[in-house]
């Protein structure tokens, strides 16, 4: 898997991740991951913010200490700005809104998280760009970076991803779920393969200052391959008549 260099100086880096690349090793002894791949070429670099592994799209990492205390200081003040897209089941009724709910590790199923009374402040700002049959794209701003967060929050209003295995009804999309009846395999094709199996999110805008000139910098990380194909298929067979 490859990662596309978006930016690059001196102080920081700023690249689009891969869905299916850990951000960092992870605790289950996996240690090949974006970090990894990066200091390779880089050397040591610094971890200022994180994706989940099936996330794609936009993240920073800090090639100094000083750079790595001062990007870190603009997320924990929330002053650094994060925009996803995703793709969520359902028609979204309104067209944006704002979540503020507590997020916290759930209380049985361990690796998930949940709105809890006893979790850590969490806000989400979202607004709908585009509505297809049963499907919304939706922008989100998180202003806290929890884990799950927009999974999860997405989900407590209703709307979960629409693929997500853990907090949504399906852990890949078929062409056959849009084309219905119509949807046919050739005589001698294998079996149909899905058109997207991992979350449907992706971390399309990154804002923030730059940590030596104070510049308010803003990146954009194109969408893949993957998700890309599947809105063009939305708008096909899915989107409102007229």
């Amino acid at each position: 898997m490859h990662y596309e260099l978006l930016y690059e100086d001196e102080h920081f880096l700023v690249v689009s991740k891969p869905a299916g690349m850990l951000t960092i090793p992870d605790r289950f002894g996996n240690k090949e991951s974006l970090q990894a791949v990066l200091e390779r070429k880089y050397g040591k670099i610094f971890v200022v913010h994180r994706l989940d592994r099936e996330t794609s799209g936009v993240i920073c990492f800090a090639r100094n200490e000083a750079a790595h205390r001062h990007l870190s200081l603009q997320f924990e003040h929330h002053t650094a700005d994060k925009f996803y897209l995703a793709l969520l089941d359902g028609v979204l009724h309104h067209d944006e809104g704002e979540i503020d709910k507590p997020i916290g590790e759930h209380p049985v199923v361990a690796g998930k998280m949940a709105i809890v009374s006893s979790g850590k402040p969490s806000l989400t700002f979202y607004r709908a760009l585009e509505r297809f049959k049963r499907f919304t794209l939706a922008e989100a701003l998180i202003k806290t970076g929890r884990t799950h967060q927009i999974r999860v929050h997405f989900q407590s209003i209703g709307y979960s991803l629409a693929v997500d295995a853990l907090y949504g009804r399906r852990a890949a999309f078929y062409l056959s779920e849009l084309k219905g009846k119509s949807y046919k395999t050739g005589k001698h094709a294998e079996e149909e393969r899905p058109m997207m199996e991992r979350t449907s999110l992706h971390s399309s805008r990154l804002r923030l200052e730059h940590p030596v000139t104070g510049e308010r910098m803003e990146f954009l990380a194109p969408l893949p391959k993957d998700f890309a194909a599947l809105l063009n298929q939305l708008r096909k067979w899915g989107s409102e008549p007229g």
